[in-house]
């Protein structure tokens, strides 16, 4: 632990240094294969050279202006990316938790809208449904839309108001789920932090109808599963949904901090100025980076490949049959492994963590049992290979 930073990080002992591909290398030059990539941020690995390029041409240009003006890398970037998601328009942030807020706005104001359409009571139309292991970010608010118990520490309360939970891909979850009181429904496509665990596509597809049919918007957080994650731009995509506000980060500027909330119809029109904010959002820098991101990201294959690769980790851990491994699951570079221990008896998923990271692998956790996998989007086969290889010998005690 550095006595310098705050303890609430909890950061293994490692000090890395510099990168390169999906390695990374600590100050004492012991190189890592690297399967977090910044909790799937750096999507084109360390030191990619159309990244490296882009942000140094613009730091040279123009770093930050502030949002009383906008900016030519602002608004090619916005146009790129509401022409790769379909979108109408968008909202730039620093992080995940940031866009998800704008999302929340945009329901509670249009809810409130809808309330004084209809002669209701302001305040009627206010309730987010979200789904019980759900993650949407860290902040007060994004806490209250987190569906998980041990995200909701009473030292923190009290929490805002105004969200229910509701079990994914059960049926009778959704009998009186919507209603008039609801604004929005807000769902991950794959469940990051709460154990990559995916959501049925049918069950998904009735859900937004139900939501919708009860005068609710359809929000999508694909902080984590978007940006080519799951081996499409958005997981939206392959799940059938089609979503009125969308929102990123993680990925979609390659390391650099940002978020976006995307919206289209209605729901692009209902913040008006002063309604949100974000000093340093969609900055030149950020912007450039998003710019480069996506340009690599749109080459032919880039996408299948990363499918392919994922399909390729998720059979060969499978092959495995370790008696230690109860489930392998996942979309694209998104992967989950749920762990009974090693082949020597029990041990944690925090306990493989560590023993992959002093073998030179650096992997995640999901809860308590489940590793995750959270590789560079350009991970070779062989830096594959040489993970899964460390992984395997973690396991095995």
């Amino acid at each position: 632990m550095n006595g310098n930073i705050l303890n609430n990080l909890g950061s293994l002992p490692a000090v890395f240094s510099h990168g390169s591909g999906s390695e990374l290398f600590d100050v004492d030059g012991k190189g890592y294969i690297d399967f977090v990539s910044g909790i799937g941020v750096n999507c084109l690995g360390h030191a990619h050279p159309a990244l490296v390029k882009a942000v140094g041409e613009q730091a040279a240009r123009m770093i930050h202006v502030s949002n009383y003006y906008n900016s030519d890398k602002g608004l090619e970037f916005s146009k790129a990316l509401l022409g790769k998601t379909g979108m109408d328009r968008v909202f730039f942030g620093n992080s995940g938790a940031e866009a998800n807020e704008a999302a929340i706005k945009i329901a509670r104001k249009m809810g409130h809208a809808s309330d004084k359409a209809a002669g209701k009571p302001e305040g009627t139309r206010k309730v987010i449904v979200t789904l019980e292991k759900s993650f949407h970010g860290r902040t007060v608010t994004t806490l209250s839309a987190t569906g998980q118990d041990k995200f909701h520490d009473p030292a923190f309360a009290p929490y805002t108001p105004g969200f229910r939970h509701i079990a994914r891909n059960d049926p009778g979850s959704l009998d009186g789920a919507f209603d008039e009181t609801t604004c929005a429904f807000m769902l991950e496509c794959v469940q990051g932090e709460g154990g990559v665990n995916l959501v049925d596509a049918g069950w998904a597809k009735a859900a937004c109808e139900a939501a919708r049919k009860a005068g609710a918007i359809v929000i999508v957080d694909e902080v984590q599963t978007g940006v080519g994650r799951t081996g499409r731009f958005l997981a939206s995509e392959e799940f059938g949904v089609d979503p009125d506000v969308v929102t990123l980060a993680k990925g979609i500027a390659g390391g650099v901090p940002m978020g976006a909330c995307l919206a289209r119809g209605k729901a692009a029109d209902i913040l008006v100025a002063g309604d949100h904010q974000s000093t340093f959002g969609g900055n030149p820098l950020a912007c450039a980076a998003g710019l480069a991101v996506l340009d690599e990201l749109s080459k032919p294959g880039f996408l299948a490949k990363v499918a392919e690769k994922g399909d390729y980790i998720r059979s060969k851990v499978s092959a495995w049959k370790l008696p230690c491994v109860a489930d392998v699951r996942g979309k694209g570079l998104m992967i989950g492994i749920d762990v009974t221990g090693t082949a020597k008896g029990p041990a944690t998923a925090a306990e493989i963590q560590k023993a992959c990271l002093k073998a030179g692998l650096c992997v995640s956790t999901a809860g308590p049992q489940t590793i995750r996998f959270l590789p560079p989007l350009v991970v070779t086969m062989e830096e594959i290979d040489r993970g899964l290889e460390i992984f395997k010998t973690a396991l095995a005690g």
